[in-house]
């Protein structure tokens, strides 16, 4: 089938090309709240043991017509139920992510559940907002991709 977004278990092997999709200078500006040092091979490793070790966390890797396009994920911050999601910028502007995490929404009950965007990534606050997200907040943080503060859209959906 053309086109098709499915999301399956995680994989080892996923990580690769996680740590590959991570390295486009673009998509890391984009995604802003990023690692320090995408390149850090190790920290990578580090960071994706501790998520892979994990059973609160639920992940799933996106496939994209056989191809591994990305991850969503929901882990707890601060006690409540946060998505995080990455597409390889080779995939973006097909719906990939709006498919995928739409799918992911489906099988995750907890609600409400948060999200936190870059308030100039407009694309994946678009994402959300079709997701049924809805700001309830704003926020900043230091953005490593960009060495600087950058404002955020806190977001919620309750259904």
């Amino acid at each position: 089938m053309a086109n098709t977004v499915l999301l399956r278990e995680m994989l080892r092997d996923d990580l690769e090309i996680f740590f590959k999709q991570q390295l486009d200078p673009e998509a890391n500006w984009m995604a802003a709240f990023t690692s320090e040092n995408p390149a850090d091979r190790a920290a990578f490793d580090e960071h994706w043991r501790r998520i892979m070790g994990n059973p609160s966390i639920m992940r799933k890797t996106i496939i994209f017509n056989g191809q591994v396009a990305g991850y969503v994920s929901k882990y707890m911050d601060e006690g409540r139920p946060e998505i995080t999601y990455w597409i390889g910028r080779e995939f973006w502007g097909r719906g990939i992510a709006t498919s995928a995490l739409s799918q992911f929404l489906s099988i995750m009950v907890e609600r409400p559940v948060f999200a936190r965007v870059a308030k100039d990534n407009f694309a994946s606050y678009r994402v959300l907002e079709k997701c049924g997200f809805a700001i309830i907040g704003e926020g900043s943080g230091h953005a490593n991709a960009r060495r600087a503060d950058t404002g955020e859209y806190i977001m919620r959906l309750d259904n």
